[in-house]
């Protein structure tokens, strides 16, 4: 007996030290995070997502629109533990009373890009004139509805404008109300595919020829907010530093984005 309770009572011990570092490891309460973003952050995010999970146990649901369609769904009394969208659209909603907190964080920066389907020729759109003539050509174009509050539709239907072309492009374009419009591409329905790069990466099928010309190229800025009254906020703002940290400077790469500063 004399050699049984020095024994327990290290096991005792290291039960106990087991314990502590599993609770230290493991929140007490793991936090359910709801994520609105917008569609062209949505790869960076579902790749940052699960390291974030599984280092502090809390669980994230993201769920992304179009930016127009983010700023309508806080509008309309959408709540969110994290909102990323474009710091004019933030800009609107705090002046507007819908949105309160710190100031949102820059996460990223992407241009347009241009997309063909996997073993079509690729057009040359290294120079504006080769670019307006590969749309010119082509028997469909596909990009997002700028009616439904996609930041590179509303861009793209003021660019054709300039270009004199919106008349030639009118009844050749595919219009996507949010999601990949890349994907028309895989499907036949469309032979150019414009979005954001981003965007363009997340189809399988498609072929990123690459950015429009520097001289009409257009970036979006994406931030993070947590606000006001998120149900989360601590976890919120965890994954928030994550997102902006020096750990996502790859990924953002790897998506077709940079660092917001150029």
């Amino acid at each position: 007996m004399r050699r049984t309770k020095p024994l327990l009572y290290a096991l005792t011990r290291a039960g106990g030290a087991a314990c502590l570092a599993l609770a230290l490891a493991v929140p007490v309460q793991a936090a359910e995070i709801a994520l609105l973003t917008t569609g062209a952050y949505k790869p960076v995010a579902a790749a940052l997502v699960p390291a974030f999970e599984r280092r502090t146990g809390h669980h994230v649901t993201i769920r992304n629109e179009t930016a127009g369609a983010v700023a309508q769904a806080i509008r309309d009394g959408g709540r969110a533990d994290l909102v990323v969208l474009t710091p004019g659209g933030f800009d609107a909603l705090i002046r507007d009373g819908r949105l309160a907190g710190a100031p949102p964080v820059p996460l990223a920066r992407v241009g347009i890009g241009v997309a063909i389907r996997d073993g079509a020729p690729i057009p040359d759109i290294t120079t504006l004139a080769g670019f307006r003539e590969a749309l010119l050509r082509a028997r469909a174009v596909a990009m997002v509805d700028p009616a439904s509050g996609g930041s590179s539709g509303i861009y793209l239907a003021q660019l054709f404008e300039r270009l004199g072309i919106a008349d030639r492009m009118r009844d050749k374009l595919v219009l996507v109300r949010g999601g990949l419009a890349a994907a028309r591409l895989v499907s036949g329905e469309a032979d150019i595919a414009l979005q954001q790069t981003s965007e363009l990466l997340a189809v399988a099928g498609a072929h990123l020829v690459g950015p429009i010309p520097a001289e009409i190229q257009s970036f979006t800025v994406y931030a993070g907010m947590v606000p006001a009254g998120a149900s989360e906020p601590e976890a919120a703002s965890l994954l928030l530093r994550d997102l902006a940290g020096p750990g996502s400077t790859e990924v953002l790469g790897q998506k077709g984005m940079a660092s917001p500063s150029p």
